[in-house]
């Protein structure tokens, strides 16, 4: 079992480096509720996903809110849609090579480096199913943003508490740059010098796969900050890689491979790595300015 610890007291002066991840074709081959879920309503996928999709365009409904909809309506008679179930069937979710030890190997690199990494999610998906990864279990993530349920007394699943789509995603970076991560504090949107920024957008990686992660990625690309599109290891298919390089959408493309050594893993090395240079040289910048500034 790998012990996960997000924060310790001897970091708080480090820099922060966060890196954030899609989690559906990002961390895991295929979309998390088609990988048992689905499969136990007795539905095929594809019809799943079809019908939810056109439920969403007859009603001008959220593909998220769409989806969920259906997981919960579907269960009518089969199963409850509660908490535990949700996140059993996320314990189950099959994840690429190298993601269960990827998060504490990185953050103790980033240690060595004299960074500070914080992993965190932002994900359309489950909430609740992340929840059941072992890797969430054991405090791998920061925080995790993702849709959600709202659960009656029982237990269960009555409402959407939350629905993440590929805009409002990018919510999620600015509550990461100003440090406020309750997602109901209005102080996101308080401006706070650049210096004074907890982890700015240039200490701000972004790893996903596809274009429901391009609102992300443009934003931490065009701000200094380092995104990454990932593609399937076995199919090796890179259009949507290519068409998000070609695009400015990306900086950097590598297989969905986390495994020590592997390209992605050097990738993330070497950002970190520029990442301790530069912050000296910006401490340097912060201290000379306010030294000028107190000298007016």
């Amino acid at each position: 079992m790998i012990t996960y610890k997000n924060q310790v007291s001897a970091e708080s002066d480090l820099p922060v480096l966060a890196i954030c991840y899609d989690f559906d074709k990002t961390l895991s081959p295929d979309d998390m509720q088609a990988q048992g879920f689905i499969q136990s309503l007795n539905v095929d996928v594809n019809e799943f996903w079809k019908e939810s999709n056109t439920l969403a365009k007859e009603h001008d409904m959220d593909n998220n809110l769409a989806y969920m909809y259906m997981m919960a309506t579907k269960s009518y008679g089969k199963q409850f849609l509660t908490k535990e179930v949700l996140a059993d069937y996320g314990s189950k979710v099959a994840l690429y090579n190298g993601v269960s030890t990827w998060f504490e190997r990185i953050r103790q690199y980033g240690l060595k480096q004299g960074v500070q990494i914080e992993h965190y999610i932002i994900s359309s998906g489950l909430k609740e199913m992340i929840e059941g990864t072992e890797m969430a279990k054991n405090g791998a993530f920061k925080k995790i943003y993702a849709s959600a349920f709202m659960f009656d007394d029982k237990g269960v699943a009555v409402w959407p508490a939350q629905a993440i789509n590929y805009t409002n995603k990018t919510q999620f970076l600015f509550r990461i740059q100003k440090g406020v991560l309750d997602i109901n504090d209005p102080g996101v949107n308080d401006y706070i010098r650049p210096e004074e920024q907890r982890v700015p957008f240039r200490n701000m990686i972004y790893i996903g796969d596809s274009d429901t992660d391009i609102p992300c990625m443009s934003l931490v690309n065009v701000n200094g900050g380092h995104s990454i599109g990932v593609y399937d290891p076995d199919s090796k298919n890179k259009d949507k890689v290519y068409k998000m390089m070609q695009h400015h959408r990306i900086r950097y493309y590598a297989p969905a491979d986390y495994t020590d050594g592997s390209d992605l893993d050097t990738v993330v090395k070497q950002i970190i790595q520029k990442t301790a240079a530069y912050e000296v040289l910006e401490q340097q910048y912060v201290r000379n300015k306010h030294e000028a500034e107190s000298h007016r």
